[in-house]
Formats: C-alpha cells, structure tokens, sequence
C-alpha cells in the first residue's frame, strides 16, 4: 500500500511540475494502477470545486472506487483477487489524491470562518495597524488591547497618536475614556458604526457578502500558518485577508492601496473564552475626570476606521511638512450636531514644539460650491478654492454644511472635488498652509498676488471720493455698516441704486444669490450679477483705504449688461 501512496503522489507532483510522467512513455505492468494514473489526470484537469459539502472528497472518492470495482467485476475471473485489492488501493488513494490536489477551497473556507466564529463567544488580543505610504516607509498607527462578545467591546490604545485612550460599549451605554484631557466622553450607543478595525464577526460578514474570493497562497502570521485569501468586495478593490489554519478566523488583513496609504491590520495574538471580564465593561468615571455628553466628537486609530464611520474615503497628506507629527483622526457630526446625519473627518497635526496646529477636514458636499464671500478666490488644481487668511468671526461659518463652523483666528483653504468638500485651517502661514494642501492632493495651490498694475478694465469707471470712502471706513471701525466689508453686498447695492437712484423700497430688486465672485484677490474684486432685470453685468471693487480683512470695499467700475 506505502508503495502504490509513493507512486501516486511521486506523479502527482510530476503533473503539477507541467512535465511528462514517465508511465506515460512505458505501459504500467498493473491495469489496477493504469486505472488510478487515469484517475488522478481526470481530477489534475478538475477546476478547484465550488461546492462546500465537508464530505465532498468521500463521495467522490466512493464513486470513483464504485466504478472501478464495477469495471474489474467483468474482468476474467483470474484476477478477482487483484481486483479486491485494487477497489480498496483506489479508496485510499483517491482520497489521498483529493486531500493532496484539492485544499481547502475559498467558498469553504469562507463557510469554515462563518461555522468556526458561531462558537466564539468572546475573545481577547492584541491589533496592530501599520501604515504604509506609496514609498514603502511603515508606520505603527496603533497598537491595542482588544476584549469583545455579543454585546459590546472594551479597546484600549497601547501604542500610536492616541496611547491610553479607551473606548467602551456594553450595550447600554458608550463612551471614550481620554487620560490626556481627564474626561469622559459619553455616546449614542446605537447606532454603533464604530466596531473597529478588523472586528472578527464584521469581517467575516463583509468576505461572506463579496463579489468573490479566491485563495492565493499559503503563508505564517503571527507564529500560525494561514490560507491567503484575496476578496474582491461589491464596488471596491480588492484586499488580502490571513485565515488561520487551525481556528479558521481572519488573522491579519491588508487593504488595497488608496490615496498612496495602505493599511496592515494583524492580531499579534489572540485568545477565545467565554465572556469579556465585567469590571472592562462597567461604566464609571474616573476619579478628576469630567463626564461630556454633548457633541463629542469620536476619535480612532485609523483613515480606514474613520472611512467607515463617516461613509466616505478620507483623504491624509501622503507625506508631512519637516517638522510636523500627527495627532489623532476624529469623526464628528456635521452642522446641526445630529448623531445619525451626515459625518465629517478630522485629522489633527501639530509641530514638534506643539506652537503649530493644522487641522484638515472633510465631507461630503451638502451644496454646489459657493466660496464666502469675503474670501479670496485661488484655485487647488482645476478647483476653485477660498483662501482666507484669517477666518473672521463673520466668515467663520462656511458652505457645504458648515464643516467648520466656528473656527475663527486662523488661515485656511477651502474646495470641492469629487462630491466631497474639503477645507485645511491652521495657524501658520498661508504659505505652509498651501504645502499640507499640496501634499495632500498632489495638486498645486495657486493663491492670487496683488496686481499693483492692475489689469482691471471696467467698460464705465466710477469715480471716488476719497475723503467719503476714508470716512466710511471709520464708521466701519466704530461698528457701524458691516456690510461694506463684504464686496457682494457692496454690489447689490450698487445695482440696486441703478435700478432705483430714488432709494431702496423693501426687498432689493436682485437677489444676493444672483451675484457670483469672478475675481477676489482680497485687495480687487470683480462680481458677476447673473440675474435678468439689472442694468449691470458686473461690478468692479478695490479696498482703496485698508488692505487687510478689515477694509472696506468701494467700487470703482462697472460693465453694462447691454454691453456684453
């Protein structure tokens, strides 16, 4: 029997190497073994089954002996006695064929991964996820503890921007414990996006739910031998994932690369047991700690784990500034604070003296793009982009759902691209601003110089009175007309005089939406009026008195709307 194993698994592996065996040049001397050499060429042409039956292999291999005994069965009675030795040779041999020729197939093991995580009822380990860039240059992200069952999880961060932060749900309540600022913060406990990356129960969902999978390799992780299993999701590129041999669990996942970052997530170790220890899951507040429950914003240990949550692929800096570190990733409502609506991303940076903080945010776009008015136009590649420099407490409050609301006092950059609205603010200069922006995008940010000579021809000038203009701006200083710091509304009320000399009366005859900025260096302005019943077409504006965010705009110029 030894001897008929050798023969068989020595032509196997002659087949597998793409060569000729040598039976097949000279007659084998046993028709028994002709038969099984005939055998294992029919299943060397078979494609891997598909089929996920655990006893697949033993029925096969039952019908192939069937038929054989079948066969020998009409043979000349002489060789009765080989045909009972060769019927039971051909059942052991071609379940030793199938077991050598057919592994572990990929629709089973993806069977194998659903049945073996049905008797998980909780598990304790350590994930590491490790960055790397477009260069080949690895960063540990994160490294953390991770307690999970049925009902919640306990993570904590041992390693990367956000060391010693905890994250809890017991299915009653969530929160995040932060050390570093001594409070805890308390959220909605469903929905729970969050889960984090490289759940065991939420992977095997999303390979069970893919367009295919196939096993590519066989490799060890972690000290455990593992199948290699490329998933090709619905509507997404593909990605590797480590199956464990012996527990058939996910061990390590590698994502593909998008935006020049691909991320390696393994279980460095890993352990099964029956419940999560209570006293994780319990909640309590610290000692000196303050609890904050009104909208937090939730941090995570990755661009993937902040993907999830907000339900688009954010984009990082492929590289950053000389100087700079990252911080942390956060995920926080949008304007209006609603916990279930529309999400954005965070990601903080900071210079090694912690003097310099840039922060980029982005999110989908609730609304074509309308820079603030006050802004200076440039552009981010082919997009128009607002520049301010700095945000105003007055222009603090922004388009595309207000994804930063509120931050006043610093530089920023706004655009949109992609149905996804971006804006990158810090207190640095415009000029760094510009190169985090760079960096992030791979385009060039271009950011409109003052034209001393300027280039500005209106069809009609309007003369100034410098001395009225100096005066306004005074008033303007005192408190008084606001208005004449934004140049859109310095122009609807100049068309608006031209539709009605004698004065104002209610509403303006055209509407503030109907003006769009061509032009806006911060010192020259040209305003485009769109609407049908105005004598003008556009209007011509400089800060004549003050060239800085606080000067008031004047108009010097017109073009007719009948002189287009």
């Amino acid at each position: 029997m030894e001897d008929i194993r050798k023969k068989i698994s020595d032509y196997i592996d002659c087949l597998n190497a793409e060569k000729k065996p040598e039976e097949h040049e000279n007659p084998i001397d046993s028709p028994e073994m002709d038969e099984l050499m005939n055998t294992v060429r029919l299943i060397r042409t078979m494609k891997e089954p598909d089929m996920p039956e655990k006893d697949y292999h033993k029925r096969l291999a039952g019908g192939v002996a069937k038929k054989m005994s079948e066969k020998r069965k009409a043979t000349r009675r002489k060789f009765a006695w080989l045909s009972g030795i060769g019927a039971v040779a051909a059942m052991v041999v071609v379940v030793f064929v199938v077991s050598l020729m057919l592994p572990l197939g990929s629709n089973r093991i993806v069977n194998a991964m659903d049945e073996a995580f049905k008797e998980v009822k909780a598990y304790h380990g350590v994930l590491e996820i490790v960055q790397t860039n477009a260069d080949g240059e690895e960063t540990l992200q994160a490294k953390r503890e991770v307690w999970v069952d049925r009902e919640g999880y306990y993570i904590k961060e041992l390693q990367g921007f956000s060391e010693g932060l905890i994250t809890v749900n017991n299915g009653q309540k969530k929160w995040q414990v932060r050390p570093d600022e001594k409070k805890v913060y308390v959220f909605a406990t469903f929905p729970d996006p969050y889960r984090f990356t490289f759940e065991l129960g939420k992977e095997i969902e999303h390979v069970k739910n893919a367009l295919s999978t196939e096993v590519v390799g066989q490799e060890v992780v972690s000290g455990r031998k593992a199948y290699v299993l490329e998933v090709t999701p619905k509507g997404g590129q593909p990605y590797r994932l480590w199956i464990d041999k012996e527990t058939r669990l996910p061990l390590q996942k590698e994502s593909p690369m998008q935006n020049a970052i691909q991320y390696r997530i393994v279980y460095t170790e890993i352990e099964f047991m029956d419940s999560v220890p209570g006293e994780l899951l319990a909640y309590k507040v610290p000692e000196g700690f303050d609890e904050v429950d009104t909208n937090p914003e939730l941090l995570v240990g990755s661009m993937e784990e902040a993907g999830e949550i907000a339900g688009f692929a954010p984009i990082a800096p492929k590289s950053l500034p000389e100087g700079y570190k990252q911080d942390g990733i956060a995920v926080a409502a949008s304007a209006g604070n609603d916990a279930n609506g529309p999400k954005i991303v965070r990601l903080y940076y900071s210079s090694q003296d912690g003097e310099s903080k840039v922060v980029v945010i982005q999110g989908k776009a609730a609304d074509a793009f309308r820079p603030n008015s006050m802004a200076i136009l440039g552009k981010v590649g082919n997009n128009t982009a607002e520049i301010q420099s700095p945000v105003t407490e007055e222009q603090g409050v922004l388009s595309g759902g207000g994804i930063y609301a509120g931050v006043t006092g610093m530089v920023s950059i706004r655009w949109q691209k992609d149905e996804l609205e971006f804006a990158v603010v810090g207190n640095v200069s415009l000029e760094e601003l510009a190169s985090f922006v760079e960096k992030m995008t791979g385009e060039t940010v271009e950011i409109p110089e003052d034209d001393h000579e300027s280039s500005m021809k209106p069809q009609v000038e309007v003369p100034v009175d410098m001395e009225v203009e100096e005066n306004e701006q005074k008033s303007v200083d005192a408190g008084h007309s606001p208005w004449k710091l934004d140049p859109v509304y310095v122009a609807q009320v100049f068309v608006s005089l031209k539709i009605s000399p004698e004065g104002i009366q209610g509403d303006y005859p055209v509407k503030y939406e109907e003006f769009v900025i061509e032009k806006n260096t911060g010192t020259e302005a040209i305003i485009q009026v769109t609407g049908d019943v105005t004598p003008v077409r556009r209007v011509y504006l400089k800060k004549l008195v003050r060239q800085d965010e606080t000067g008031i705009w004047t108009v010097v110029g017109y073009d007719p709307a009948d002189g287009e």
